[in-house]
């Protein structure tokens, strides 16, 4: 994410948390996590002030390296195919910062690499190492389905002149999405529930067919390259399952 993205966060993070609030929507289990780019003090502090857990990953520096110096040499003997992952967590204190906090270190060794990969995450949850790592890396869920929308909706494509005309393109945008999304979650079997929407457009939607009509019916034949007519039928049939029946 760029700076100018990140310039005000603090404020607007503070105004969320702040309407929240106002809403009497308790702030119980509500935590924030965001990347390097987020690493503010004064993010930190308007957090903490409001009783709100984060974990936001910090920019790795000489002081935090020396404090896991040792996990970074890689053990001897014969490394494993599977990857070396070791943690650890202290206590840290950057020269803007007002008082020391929980730091979690990700170290891990992966055969063929020189250099282990390291990631340290600033903290104020209170799980295990593992535990806060496995929440912070989470984080990419969220980017994963932006990205998804990016491709199968293209509901960045906000040429028009005026703000008003982009706003309803990616609203619209946002409502194939959440349709798109309502239909693999409703409808799709599970063996195709967890094709991405650009998946279901090219091999669903996108299929060849053909209409036949004949005096007294009409026969669909349709290409047989990835809807098989036993998948067909399973759509159709979870389809006539979520039709509403007025009592």
């Amino acid at each position: 994410m760029n700076l100018g993205a990140v310039k005000d966060f603090d404020r607007i993070a503070v105004r969320v948390v702040q309407l929240q609030q106002f809403k009497d929507v308790t702030l119980d289990g509500f935590v924030v996590r965001a990347d390097a780019a987020f690493a503010l003090p004064a993010l930190y502090e308007a957090l903490e002030q409001r009783g709100v857990a984060y974990a936001i990953r910090l920019p790795v520096n000489q002081v935090l390296e020396r404090a896991i110096e040792d996990l970074l040499t890689r053990p001897r003997g014969r490394p494993s195919h599977a990857p070396l992952v070791r943690y650890r967590s202290f206590c840290y204190q950057a020269a803007s910062w007002d008082h020391p906090r929980r730091v979690i270190a990700k170290v891990e060794h992966h055969l063929g690499e020189l250099f282990p990969r390291v990631g340290f995450i600033v903290t104020t949850l209170t799980g295990t190492n593992r535990a806060v790592v496995h929440f912070y890396n989470q984080r990419g869920t969220a980017e994963q389905w932006i990205k998804e929308g990016k491709a199968a909706t293209h509901w960045t494509r906000l040429s028009c002149h005026r703000f008003r005309a982009n706003e309803v393109r990616l609203l619209l945008g946002v409502i194939a999405y959440n349709l798109g999304n309502l239909l693999r979650r409703l409808v799709l079997p599970l063996a195709i529930q967890s094709w991405s929407l650009t998946s279901l457009q090219q091999r669903l939607f996108k299929t060849g067919g053909r209409l036949i009509r004949h005096a007294r019916y009409f026969i669909l034949q349709l290409a047989e390259s990835h809807l098989t007519p036993t998948l067909f039928r399973q759509i159709l049939g979870r389809i006539e399952r979520l039709a509403w029946s007025p009592t």
